[in-house]
This record gives C-alpha cells, structure tokens and sequence, in this order.
C-alpha cells in the first residue's frame, strides 16, 4: 500500500481503489473507537441503569443518519440499518460498561 491515497474520483486502477477502501475502513475503525469512548463516558456518568436505553434519542440519531445519507446521495435505507445496528451495539456496550463500573 501506499502513503498516497487517492480520491476515488483519481483513482485508475483497483490498486488504487483497494488502498483507499482499507484505509477509509481503518479511519472508520478509528470513529469507532471513539464513538464507543463516549458509550463508555455514557456509562460513567449516568446513575441510573435505565438511563441507558433512550429510544427518543435512539429514533433521533437513526434519522439524523438518513437525513444525512439522503443529502448525500447515500443508499438511505442501507445506512438507516447500519445505525441502527450501531446504535443496538452501542446500547449493549453501555450497559456492559454500566454494569462493569458499578461491580
């Protein structure tokens, strides 16, 4: 791989294209850890375990993804299930990080 990534609108051969993916999956990994980060500060920080589940937010997070995937031209409904897959993930790891904490 190399250091020059290019954008895919310069990429010209799969080479190309192939380093951008892996390193676009690895800063994606990078967002992942921080996004969990704050599900770990969630969990710190709320005192009470039924805190964690807030469906409002939930639902508000989820549409704030497809609105933002709909302006950008994104497969609407593929990123509605990504979120919402993350946000289920994220629930059960602030919990696991809630129930952790108070051991």
């Amino acid at each position: 791989m190399t250091d020059t990534i290019k954008s895919p609108e310069d990429c010209t051969t799969m080479i190309d294209v192939r380093a951008g993916v892996d390193r676009t999956d690895r800063e994606i990994m990078e967002l992942l850890d921080r996004r969990f980060g704050y599900m770990r500060a969630a969990a710190r920080i709320k005192q009470d375990r039924a805190a964690v589940r807030d469906e409002n937010r939930k639902a508000a997070v989820i549409a704030a993804a497809r609105a933002d995937a709909e302006a950008r031209g994104l497969p609407a409904p593929a990123v509605e299930d990504i979120w919402e897959r993350l946000v289920e993930a994220s629930i059960a790891y602030e919990f696991e990080q809630w129930d952790t904490l108070r051991r």
